[in-house]
């Protein structure tokens, strides 16, 4: 099969049937499950698992302090840090390497974990949230980079995708750890039990090889970011995918446990859990579909998916539903990871890869802090529904779907 540079100008509609083809005999030559790899996988496995633990149960927590009416800022303050440390964690990736910066946003999930049990005001527990997301804004942005170092451009989608599946599993077991811990000991023992995960994901980084070339020794000028530098332009059209589709995670992470709760279920993990299983199942065969027909096409039915979904928890009245509409949501969620970042590495150039990843997830933590604190308050304003918190993101859904249609059009034209 003919590989194409610019995988954005393919658009090829058997997009079903690719689910079931193999790799096509060029592909398959370049391998890039090594060892290595593998570690990096495992690596993100406890990472993810380290401060996904929590999400279900802070908001309770935080109540429990007499904070209820700040649910909302659990999620946006430590996306709001995610966020801000992206164009510096692009940048060091760029110049540092990979390996350091991954180290250095472990390092920090294991020292904020340790100190949320000497925290007893609301004021240091959001402000503890807010340095917490100093850790996603460094690791996910080198990991990324170092998964597109390692594998031919042909089987680029694939590969983060593998990669993504190490994040997944520790975000569909975490919670349930979390909630486990909370429910039979201690909020106390959970915060201990993120704090060891983080720190094996550091251990494990110790036996990783930098790929980046001519790593430089960190200087305090390298995080002087010049205006150029914060964004990288030919990443914008999957930063805006992104920033569109994860307003439904905000949404999902800031009222499941409350939604789950109104429904009589007593660990508030099983809705996080079964999203991220279905978005497991989903990631390599999404990451090898946009290899091969295109990023957009595989960002189309990645929205049509996730509008969906939005639609059936705005809808939904038992437990049963709300299962469903989370196995559909990770569904989508599966397929549109690890095609944006490729998107995002395919558009730049090689030298500044950290910087493109770093752009979309710029837009991922803008989403996720803005449908957290909207969904909040659709939640609550006129009255407790949470009708209004999901139709928020099937409309963005919604729109994700008519600018990739259009851009994909384009395409065609030209």
């Amino acid at each position: 099969m003919r590989m194409v540079r610019n995988p954005e100008i393919v658009v090829n509609w058997p997009f079903i049937y690719s689910f079931f083809r193999m790799d096509s005999p060029a592909a398959a030559t370049h391998r890039y499950f090594t060892f290595q790899f593998a570690l990096l996988c495992l690596s993100n496995v406890l990472f993810s698992a380290s401060f996904n633990m929590m999400i279900p149960e802070l908001p309770a927590y935080l109540t429990a302090m007499g904070g209820e009416n700040y649910k909302g800022w659990i999620i946006a303050l430590f996306t709001l840090m995610a966020g801000i440390s992206r164009p510096f964690s692009g940048k060091l990736t760029d110049t540092v390497g990979r390996v350091p910066v991954m180290m250095v946003g472990s390092i920090v999930c294991v020292v904020c974990s340790l100190l949320y049990p000497m925290l007893h005001t609301i004021a240091g527990f959001l402000l503890l949230r807010f340095f917490h997301g100093f850790s996603t804004g460094f690791k996910p942005t080198a990991t990324s980079a170092y998964g597109a170092d390692v594998v031919h451009e042909s089987r680029r989608g694939e590969a983060l995708g593998a990669l993504a599946i190490g994040y997944t599993v520790g975000s569909s077991i975490g919670p349930i750890i979390g909630s486990y811990l909370v429910v039979h000991y201690s909020f106390n023992s959970m915060f201990v039990a993120s704090a060891a995960l983080a720190l094996g994901s550091v251990a494990i980084l110790f036996n990783i090889r930098e790929t980046l070339p001519n790593p430089q020794p960190f200087r305090w000028k390298l995080l002087h970011i010049p205006r150029h530098e914060i964004i990288e332009l030919s990443a914008l059209k999957p930063a805006l995918i992104l920033l569109l589709l994860s307003v439904s995670l905000g949404a999902c992470v800031t009222l499941a446990p409350d939604f789950s709760a109104s429904l009589g279920m007593m660990n508030k993990g099983i809705f996080f859990t079964c999203f991220t299983i279905t978005s497991l199942g989903i990631r390599l065969i999404a990451g090898k579909s946009s290899d091969r027909y295109g990023r957009p096409l595989v960002l189309f039915f990645s929205s049509l998916v996730m509008m969906v979904s939005m639609l059936v928890l705005a809808f939904t009245h038992s437990a049963w539903m709300l299962l469903l509409g989370s196995g559909i949501f990770g569904m989508s969620l599966g397929m549109n990871s690890p095609t944006v970042a490729a998107w995002a590495v395919d558009r730049c150039a090689v030298e500044n890869r950290g910087r493109a990843v770093a752009t979309v997830y710029i837009a991922l933590e803008a989403g996720i802090g803005g449908g957290a604190l909207l969904s909040a308050w659709l939640y609550g304003y006129p009255s407790h529904t949470f009708l209004y918190a999901f139709l928020l993101p099937a409309i963005c859904a919604g729109i994700s779907m008519l600018l990739l249609v259009s851009w994909m059009k384009q395409s065609k034209a030209n």
